[in-house]
């Protein structure tokens, strides 16, 4: 139920946007800048429910919290399958921000870290985020087929119309089902652990908060994720370089997108191991130096149309390193000495600053792309993406080494 609620959650708000990129652009007659535009206002809403819904879940059990947080969520998607103006798509993404933060994200965490006990937090949050990958994989695969089978025509002869209609199909499709989990999220996921020990004793959430904020890891976890989290916002143009460099149709770029989110089940799940078995913080560490490799590659300049093999190999290895570090930088919740009934209050306030990349990352992003057309705008995207990985790095070893203590 977790692994299930952890990917559903986000498929309207990012996934649709990230694997058909090139038609999200088209049928919503949007450019990049406005498209980031979206993301930032999303990203406003969801700071401060990062902090409230932290505090919120440190008093409440994760099940209802997020069998709502879901439910809520898919209502969305029939206003988005209406094709509305872009001021009403503002709109929609705050809400979006709304719901798939104040009451879901950090029961989620929360929800992971309890499942993962005392010895298994890098398997249970390797699973989450690798199940999660497999998850939108999977998603993503029936999402092109869905999208094909109602395109009467080749993607690249399709009216704006036909385009529109067969991907409302698509879009009601992934919100008819992110309801159907809410519902049996609410009626099937239990917490098997003492009331006592999950939920935390005290009403004053902000004494909570400035407990937390008294630890040096929790700072360098904030910094951590959010460099992170950009390279995770980057693979939002993959299917958009595919496009645009590769000269690929909006079909093939959607498959490419969706192809190399089979790489995240595979990193996380492998990751999660290895960290149990040896050093959650080390493995961070090698995250952040294969993202760079990744990144410095793509930044190069080298990747054009004719040059698909070691496009494939330089996605791969971006790919892997942004993924591996997504599956551990909660997993080291315990090596950074948070207590369980604070877990909510932690993942809360890390990922108010973590997470910020909502915010600034969509629109940076498109200014380049729109600013910059072609591969010009694409290598500043990934340059600033090997800079962030340099400070990731630098926060990650002197996580590993206050861990140690």
């Amino acid at each position: 139920m977790l692994i299930l609620a952890g990917e559903l959650i986000f498929i309207l708000p990012y996934f649709l946007p990230r694997v058909f990129r090139p038609t999200f652009l088209a049928v919503f007659n949007v450019n990049n800048f406005e498209l980031g535009s979206l993301f930032s206002i999303y990203g406003i809403v969801a700071l401060f429910s990062y902090v409230f819904g932290g505090t919120l879940a440190d008093r409440f059990l994760p099940r209802n919290l997020i069998s709502i947080s879901l439910i809520l969520t898919s209502l969305g998607g029939i206003v988005l399958a209406t094709y509305p103006n872009i001021l009403i798509l503002k709109v929609l993404y705050g809400y979006w921000g709304f719901t798939t933060v104040f009451l879901f994200w950090a029961a989620m965490i929360k929800g992971t870290r309890i499942w993962g006990g005392l010895h298994n937090q890098g398997k249970a949050f390797g699973y989450l985020d690798g199940g999660r990958g497999l998850t939108a994989s999977l998603l993503g695969t029936f999402g092109v087929i869905v999208f094909s089978i109602f395109l009467n025509h080749d993607a690249t002869s399709a009216s704006i119309l036909e385009r529109q209609d067969a991907f409302k199909n698509v879009i009601l499709f992934f919100s008819g089902i992110i309801a159907f989990i809410g519902l049996m999220v609410f009626f099937f996921m239990r917490t098997n652990i003492n009331e006592g020990v999950l939920l935390s004793k005290s009403d004053l959430s902000y004494k909570n908060i400035f407990t937390v904020l008294k630890l040096e890891s929790v700072w360098l976890l904030m910094i951590i994720i959010m460099c992170a989290y950009f390279g995770y916002k980057v693979t939002d143009i993959y299917s958009l370089y595919a496009s645009d460099i590769l000269g690929y149709d909006e079909v093939k770029a959607a498959n490419i997108s969706s192809l190399q989110l089979y790489l995240r089940p595979i990193a996380c799940i492998l990751i999660g191991f290895m960290a149990d078995r040896y050093n959650g913080p080390l493995w961070i560490i090698i995250g952040f130096l294969t993202m760079f490799l990744g990144s410095l590659l793509f930044a190069s300049g080298i990747l054009i149309s004719g040059q698909f093999f070691l496009f494939a190999i330089s996605l791969i290895i971006l790919a892997f390193g942004t993924y591996a570090i997504r599956a551990l930088y909660f997993a080291v919740l315990k090596e950074a000495n948070i207590p369980l009934a604070l877990t909510g209050t932690a993942v809360g306030v890390i990922s108010l600053a973590g997470y910020t990349p909502d915010i600034f990352g969509g629109p940076l992003m498109g200014f380049f792309l729109d600013k910059f057309p072609g591969i010009k705008g694409h290598q500043y995207v990934f340059g600033l993406l090997a800079l962030l990985s340099i400070f990731g790095l630098f926060a990650s070893l002197r996580f590993a080494k206050i861990s140690l203590k």
